[in-house]
């Protein structure tokens, strides 16, 4: 009995050392302690310093942070939540060092997913492993992307519990489908859970049809019901995270705008939502499709090390040395596409697409449908700007779609899709229930058709493509010659990949081909198309990322090092805010590491915070800045070294004005603040002026003082003493869904004044005043995340019990 348990175990033990061991072999200098070098997560350190500082000083969490954008929400950036036991799990299965344990869920909740479809072990570890070595989610770890690759990760097991569902199997798959559901929204992507929820979507379509064609539309309704209570169950486990997310979102600059005005004053239509040329602004051409299984058909990444072998080099030699072109030839432009920057292709694999043309010939069924459907789905949408009929409908009408940037990232839904069929048709090509003619037909056709298709795009890429670059003009233009041999270096990368993979191509066929004719047994053919598979997508993935990106582990723990304008602003221990000119403040992170600054680095800012930025601080308003609290400036000198300056006129923690300007809507408000003088005016919507005392401003009190007295990031506390009613600006960002006013500890009214920061109305006297962030929708949050992982128990168990009790009686 126990050797047969083992025995059932044994594939599963196999299959998960396999894992461990390719996640570790390709990041192999975690094993000696070192962490992977990725820009993003290097800004994020610093954005998150003084959240993490909070917490080993407090023991509990901020939910705000004072070092990025003069002030912002916690959430988007790093928070903790009540009854998180999701992230416990989590934590259970990435047990291995990052990015190996991205990698890793990457394998193992593939090959759930596999035995969700039925696959054998030996087909469902090729299927993990070509899927976890697709380019696009391993590049996506240099660049620091690792809350997209942990929702990429687990959207497999997602698909498994809802395909058991699917197959009947309730119990199973209602646990897996909220299990996995609540792992994914964890995970903390939404963009990637929002193009899960569309495949997903297609999935149940196919579904749908295929019950009304049987006449099973009954059946239909009740796995659907299954299907959605396991995901809303999941999704309340998360309840905090999503509702302070949403509540957010609101504020952001994925919200709606008041702003009806240009930065000229011209006028322009209210948005919601981000805007159309910044959605788009990562969109794949039609023609740089082809790189989904041609790796450098648009010439790779944005830069491209060439080396000796190249015209590049040859012609950088005539003209200088041999030193000068090694060096100029590390760094070359080679992308010729029109997406702003590209780290690398979005390479499947030629095997895995090899594979996925057979299973189109092989497999029948719903799968393939759905399978196909959504392959084609999301490389249209990836079009995006290019394919502008189709994008336009999304953007203007499907609910969400106008909250996300970068639309190439919908083909995450290939790269999960194309693995699949590709391994589903070496199901049907190795199992008996087809006749071998019919197998040698499909293969046949797999490799005329994909190969041909190769072809193709070669011969387009030269008939339509100009293998001309967006910075060509600005970078090769001034050198006669420059240009041409750079065009030569792409045609030659285009070449020399698309004889690889048609090589490939030909190598895998012939390899299945002898298969069925028998010179081959079927375990040596999954080992060679699993070797071809690795052969292929490893031999570009370590293009991209390799062991040279890895560095000690106190380098990457402790990025940035204080400069001497650092230094020097360090020894002031009051508070006040630093501008950074010598970066751009509004994408830069290593401020943040030392000092609160009125910029930072995150896609999602508070959208009124922004357009303060565009419409005032890009434009050098000293008086906004000034209310912003920012005593020093750090700018660069003549030597390019920089320099920290203290700004005296800054208008320090809080102050008394003698005037508030009453304005009518936000474009007044923020033109207002073109020529306001912050020290003794404010300006404030209309609405909120009524609500004031008409007395206030009568006769001014000179002997009239205000003063922060202590600030702990989430309580801060001020001090007034005055004979008359006092107005009083904060220089604090200004959000209503949190914190709380209290004069002299009763809960009082404020007002957003100056287009983003806090005003009140002080009555005469002395007071104290107190600021308090208190989130309701934490709490609230909470009582939800209970009561979900209460009933995603509670139901499991239920019904695994009733099941079994059935079984039993039935026997």
């Amino acid at each position: 009995m126990l050797k047969l348990k083992l025995n059932k175990l044994f594939p599963y033990l196999v299959a998960i050392l396999v894992f461990i061991i390719a996640s570790l072999i390709y990041f192999h200098p975690v094993l000696k302690g070192q962490k992977l070098n990725q820009s993003d997560i290097t800004q994020f350190r610093g954005m998150v310093k003084d959240i993490n500082d909070y917490r080993a000083d407090n023991n509990e969490e901020p939910y705000w942070t004072d070092a990025s954008f003069s002030g912002m929400p916690a959430y988007p950036v790093s928070a903790y939540y009540p009854n998180d036991i999701v992230r416990s799990v989590d934590k259970l299965l990435r047990f291995l060092p990052r990015p190996a344990d991205y990698t890793f869920l990457y394998f193992l909740s593939f090959f759930v997913l596999m035995m969700a479809l039925k696959v054998k072990w030996r087909l469902a570890i090729l299927g993990a492993l070509s899927f976890g070595f697709s380019t696009y989610l391993i590049i996506i770890f240099g660049a620091g992307h690792n809350a997209k690759a942990h929702a990429i990760a687990y959207m497999p097991l997602v698909l498994a519990g809802v395909i058991w569902i699917f197959n009947r199997k309730f119990v199973l798959g209602f646990i897996v489908t909220g299990l996995a559901m609540a792992l994914e929204i964890y995970a903390n992507h939404i963009q990637m859970t929002y193009y899960l929820g569309f495949c997903l979507l297609i999935l149940g379509l196919v579904e749908l049809i295929n019950a009304i064609k049987e006449r099973k539309v009954q059946l239909f309704i009740k796995q659907a019901a299954v299907i959605i209570a396991a995901v809303v169950l999941g999704i309340g486990a998360n309840a905090p995270r999503l509702m302070a997310m949403k509540e957010y979102s609101e504020h952001s600059t994925r919200g709606k705008s008041e702003l009806t005005i240009n930065l000229d004053g011209s006028t322009k239509k209210a948005t919601e939502g981000l805007d159309k040329s910044y959605i788009t602004q990562y969109s794949y051409s039609k023609l740089e499709t082809f790189n989904l299984f041609i790796p450098r058909f648009m010439g790779g990444g944005t830069i491209e090390e060439l080396g000796e072998n190249s015209n590049f080099y040859e012609f950088i030699e005539e003209k200088t040395d041999k030193k000068t072109a090694k060096e100029y030839s590390k760094q070359v432009l080679t992308y010729w596409g029109d997406q702003p920057i590209v780290e690398a292709p979005a390479y499947i694999g030629v095997v895995v697409f090899f594979l996925f043309f057979l299973g189109l010939f092989l497999v029948k069924g719903r799968i393939k449908e759905w399978l196909v459907a959504a392959t084609i789905f999301s490389i249209i949408l990836s079009w995006g700007r290019n394919f502008e009929v189709i994008t336009n409908f999304f953007i203007d009408y499907v609910p969400l779609y106008n909250k996300f940037r970068a639309v190439s990232s919908i083909q995450v839904i290939a790269e999960l899709c194309v693995p699949i069929l590709g391994v589903l048709g070496l199901k049907e090509l190795f199992s008996s229930a087809l006749e071998v003619n019919e197998k040698q037909a499909a293969l046949k056709k797999a490799v005329i058709v994909f190969g041909g298709l190769i072809i193709v795009g070669f011969g387009f890429a030269h008939i339509f493509g100009t293998f001309e670059g967006l910075r060509d003009a600005q970078q090769y233009s001034e050198v006669p010659g420059f240009l041409d041999a750079v065009i030569a270096d792409r045609k030659a990368m285009l070449f020399s990949d698309t004889v690889k993979s048609l090589v490939l191509v030909l190598i895998s066929g012939a390899v299945l081909w002898f298969t069925l004719k028998k010179k081959i047994k079927v375990p040596f053919a999954i080992i060679a198309i699993t070797v071809l598979i690795l052969f292929d997508l490893l031999s570009v993935n370590l293009n991209y990322v390799n062991a040279d990106d890895f560095k000690s582990s106190r380098k990457i723990e402790k990025p940035f090092v204080a400069s001497s304008a650092d230094k020097a602003i360090l020894k002031d221990t009051s508070y006040f805010r630093v501008a950074n000119f010598s970066v751009d403040p509004m994408n830069d992170g290593s401020t943040s590491y030392f000092h609160n600054s009125i910029g930072g680095y995150h896609a999602a800012k508070l959208g009124r915070y922004q357009e303060l930025f565009d419409y005032q601080i890009a434009k050098n308003n000293m008086q906004v800045l000034n209310m912003l609290n920012t005593k020093y400036f750090i700018v660069p000198d003549n030597k390019g070294n920089v320099q920290a300056q203290q700004n005296i006129e800054a208008n320090g923690n809080v102050w008394f004005v003698e005037k508030l300007i009453s304005v009518n809507n936000a474009n007044e408000e923020i033109q207002a603040l073109d020529s306001l003088n912050t020290k003794n005016t404010a300006v404030i919507l209309k609405e909120n002026f009524s609500k004031l005392k008409e007395n206030l401003f009568v006769e001014k009190d000179s002997t009239a003082t205000i003063k922060l007295i202590s600030n702990d990031v989430t309580n801060l506390k001020y001090q007034s003493s005055s004979t008359k009613a006092q107005f009083a600006v904060f220089s604090e960002i200004y959000y209503k869904d949190g914190w709380n006013a209290y004069l002299d500890g009763k809960l009082v009214p404020y007002y957003n004044v100056n287009y983003v920061l806090r005003g009140m109305e002080i009555p005469a006297g002395n007071h104290e005043i107190t600021f308090k962030f208190e989130p309701k929708v934490i709490k609230e949050g909470k009582i939800f995340s209970l009561i979900s992982y209460a009933l995603l128990i509670v139901v499991s168990a239920g019904w695994f019990f009733y099941d079994e009790k059935k079984k039993r009686k039935e026997a």
